[in-house]
């Protein structure tokens, strides 16, 4: 199915999945995942009017970012090597996957700018999960001090694989409550207004607690 026919479907969603919560649908933003998927199929997505890309490696965003440049707003989304932010720090707006001081140092030294970082955190505790446990966050951010060309814009996570809504209710809901705790610290260096949760087969229930940012890839672009 075309990108623009799923854009369609899925843009609805995000509107019926606001009404019930009381949100405005431009609140979330809606990011394309495109980790899986060609050149081609992702320049289908920007013309279809997506303009947040996702990739998770470096070399699968580099691939796409040599063709398409940066047009669309790139997300770092996956695990990211200290040895490899040089590759990428100069072509993403946001890095989703911030959960450790020695990556803080790497994206400090090699900023070009103030970079946009999400902390990750595995609230699910799941061993095959990368990310800090929620009763690590405060005291990493607080640590975050010294690096100037670093802002937290948010916190990131990835719920169980579950058709358990309570389950991923909780998990949301447990991220959105850290996050309100770090905004009440009024850290100029740490505004943590974004909340990146849901994908495919979560993401109704991530707006309804709170997301601000999601991440699509297999309803949207296959």
């Amino acid at each position: 199915m075309k990108v623009a026919e799923n854009l369609i479907h899925i843009r609805q969603q995000i509107i019926n999945a606001c009404q019930k919560v009381n949100r405005a649908p431009d609140e979330v933003k809606l990011i394309a995942v495109t980790k899986y998927v060609s050149i081609e199929r992702a320049q289908e997505a920007m013309d279809a009017g997506i303009i947040n890309l996702g990739e998770n490696r470096d070399d699968g965003l580099l691939k796409k970012w040599n063709v398409l440049g940066d047009k669309p707003f790139w997300h770092f989304i996956g695990t990211l090597q200290t040895r490899k932010v040089k590759n990428i720090i100069d072509k993403v707006e946001y890095i989703h996957s911030l959960d450790r001081i020695s990556l803080a140092e790497e994206i400090n030294k090699r900023a070009i700018k103030k970079m946009k970082c999400l902390v990750q955190v595995n609230v699910s505790q799941e061993e095959s999960k990368h990310g800090l446990a929620l009763e690590e966050v405060i005291d990493f951010i607080k640590s975050l001090h010294p690096y100037e060309n670093i802002s937290i814009e948010g916190l990131m996570t990835m719920a169980p694989f579950t058709d358990d809504e309570e389950q991923l209710r909780s998990c949301f809901r447990s991220l959105k409550e850290l996050q309100e705790e770090i905004k009440n610290l009024n850290l100029d260096y740490a505004p943590c207004t974004e909340l990146s949760m849901g994908m495919s087969n979560d993401f109704k229930i991530a707006i309804e607690e709170g997301a601000t940012m999601i991440r699509i890839g297999t309803a949207l672009v296959g």
